[in-house]
């Protein structure tokens, strides 16, 4: 109900009627899934595929095969041609989480792909053309990270055509009491648990606290409260 979220919220509809690439930024835990999840969800695409690709967890030897796919022989494990993610993305939006995780080799590769909206597979010799969206998300700043070179200028400029901020849970403490109450309805029914209510002095210890760990970490409490907490309040 914040009017940092109301306006975000205006720039998601406003995005998501086009079809142009978008860069979420926003500290962790502040729900950068949930806004690309949001685009999709207002776009043409909605009937294509959403498909999230976490570019922390996956090791960099990785990547680029589940990024791009494989042919057989391309690798000693590759025993098989598998596509990749961008082509099972095809007509629908490629979430990229973390984006500047990647190393700057596969940068330009990712790069050219974007421009072209094709690509090869790893130790393939043809163009696999596709038809997506690419939402990509960071906690980092972008500006830093190319001041640094550790990320491409040029692809950061392909990534921002749209950019769309997620304020973090501080800047916007009137929604706390309304987050907390809908996570503590969520799990006292998903858990079978009788519902829960914040009494005035916890609720002020709530709006006083500055939630490094954002969202996530008010939905942790929640859940940690529906299964301790004695009592009804």
């Amino acid at each position: 109900t914040s009017a940092p979220m109301l306006r975000l919220f205006e720039q998601i509809a406003s995005v998501g009627s086009t079809d142009a690439d978008v860069l979420v930024l926003g500290e962790t835990g502040t729900g950068k899934e949930l806004v690309a999840r949001a685009i999709h969800a207002r776009s043409a695409r909605v009937e294509g595929k959403f498909v999230p690709i976490d570019c922390g967890a996956i090791p960099e030897t990785l990547l680029e095969a589940e990024l791009f796919g494989h042919e057989r022989g391309a690798y000693t494990d590759a025993r098989a041609s598998s596509p990749g993610l961008m082509e099972f993305a095809d007509r629908g939006t490629l979430f990229l989480d973390e984006v500047c995780e990647f190393q700057l080799p596969l940068q330009a590769k990712l790069l050219r792909a974007l421009q072209e909206r094709q690509f090869r597979r790893l130790g393939g010799r043809e163009l696999i053309a596709v038809d997506l969206r690419l939402v990509a998300a960071t906690n980092r700043n972008p500006d830093e990270e190319v001041a640094a070179r550790r990320f491409r200028q040029d692809l950061f400029y392909r990534l921002a055509a749209v950019t769309l901020r997620i304020p973090p849970l501080r800047e916007r403490s009137e929604d706390l009491p309304v987050l907390l109450d809908h996570f503590l309805r969520r799990y006292a029914r998903e858990w079978n648990r009788d519902p829960k209510q914040v009494g005035a002095d916890a609720m002020e210890l709530v709006l006083a606290y500055p939630w490094p760990g954002n969202v996530r970490e008010l939905q942790n409490l929640a859940k940690h409260l529906v299964t301790f907490a004695p009592g009804d309040t």
